[in-house]
């Protein structure tokens, strides 16, 4: 349409989003549909979180707030960081949002012109590309393949780097590959940066909680503390609390860039949800039992769905350090037929093809900007999982 502006023509809908409702219309229509695209735990908030919100309620603590959090809650997230990542910060250095989305979409609107860079590893989030592109700036993109993990090393960011160059966005563990950097690998990319002073870091640590095995989690700011006065450290309540309806992100930074996403903020939104806030202060102060048993969780899942994919023909997935996804090779399917006579010629059409044929929705890998892959999110039951998988190794045994 003539009046929509040129912005959002350089923009495209979440694909994720789009294969949620694509399987909840298949659903609705009475289809045999397995939906494994939502990034969101399956499990119900904690009873105590859920507990704090109805109290806030009862005490009135519905009016706006202070733009970017209650004092409260900003204190919690101090505690958190000090506690958890060995990184102090003030309340003045904190910024809370209706979602980490949110938060990381703000400091980019508050940062980036015209002709600015912004340093993203692939397989990426499928958002941080159009959020810089929202915000005007460019997304460059260095692929992580399958044969390092879906990990960049620091010869692979140093080659990216170029005076354009404003921010370099780290996610670990990954969505979509679950990838986790190990200080070591961290270390790596973290002594390149120091080498680059005019390049910040933006940080999104939303899946800290959710690494398993021995592998430990760490955040470049904590890794290099050199980096801390050009670190935008960026988290959430969504995923380690199930919390994704709530809408409550977080990030810790440089006080003039705090400010400067307050007063983004401030001419969007406003303040997140005042009931979320009090639910969050819980979240971060309460007990932390729930996070172990969702690991413990997860992890079991992990170990269903990679040992049954990697049953499946055509099909190479490999052992994820974290988050609750698995992000799989389909090298092996690419130009053969399925039984209902479609051609796989990309893993687009592999995702079309498994739903149609089979009910089971996954997203596919280009939109990851890592290809030819597709991403399973593993956040759902260990019936749901296993039938799937079921589904895929019978669909990719009928490939010829």
């Amino acid at each position: 349409m003539a009046f929509l502006s040129d912005t959002l023509a350089r923009v495209k809908p979440s694909p994720t989003i789009a294969v949620t409702q694509k399987a909840a219309e298949l659903k609705a229509a009475g289809k045999d549909v397995i939906g494994l695209g939502a990034g969101e735990p399956d499990f119900d908030t904690p009873q105590n979180i859920k507990d704090a919100a109805k109290a806030a309620i009862d005490a009135g603590k519905t009016k706006y707030t202070a733009v970017d959090g209650i004092p409260e809650l900003k204190a919690a997230i101090c505690a958190k960081f000090r506690r958890e990542n060995r990184l102090d910060y003030t309340p003045a250095q904190v910024t809370v949002g209706s979602g980490g989305k949110q938060v990381l979409y703000n400091a980019l609107v508050a940062t980036l012109n015209a002709g600015d860079e912004v340093i993203i590893p692939a397989p990426y989030w499928v958002s941080y590309p159009d959020m810089v592109l929202l915000a005007g700036g460019t997304p460059v993109f260095v692929e992580g393949p399958m044969q390092t993990g879906y990990k960049i090393t620091g010869e692979q960011l140093e080659a990216a780097i170029t005076p354009n160059t404003k921010w370099f966005i780290f996610n670990s563990p990954s969505n979509p590959s679950g990838a986790g950097y190990s200080r070591a690998e961290l270390k790596e990319l973290t002594d390149v940066l120091m080498r680059h002073p005019h390049v910040w870091v933006m940080t999104d640590d939303m899946y800290e909680h959710l690494v398993f095995g021995d592998f430990e989690f760490c955040t470049p700011a904590e890794v290099e503390p050199g980096l801390y006065d050009r670190t935008l450290t960026c988290n959430g309540v969504s995923k380690a609390y199930a919390m994704t309806g709530w809408r409550i992100g977080y990030a810790a930074g440089p006080q003039a860039l705090i400010k400067a996403i307050g007063k983004v903020q401030s001419q969007s939104t406003s303040n997140p949800c005042s009931i979320s806030q009090w639910a969050a202060v819980e979240a971060l102060n309460g007990p932390q039992d729930y996070i172990a048993q969702s690991r413990e969780a997860f992890e079991r899942r992990r170990n269903l769905v990679v040992g049954m994919l990697n049953e499946a023909a055509g099909i190479t997935c490999p052992m994820p350090e974290g988050a609750f996804y698995v992000y799989p090779s389909i090298a092996g399917c690419i130009g053969k037929t399925s039984a209902a006579g479609t051609k796989i010629v990309d893993d687009e059409v592999f995702a079309t093809a498994l739903l149609e044929e089979t009910g089971v929705a996954v997203v596919f890998g280009a939109a990851f900007g890592l290809s030819p892959n597709f991403r399973i999110s593993y956040a759902t039951s260990d019936a749901a999982l296993t039938e799937a998988c079921r589904r895929i190794r019978d669909f990719c045994a009928g490939l010829s």
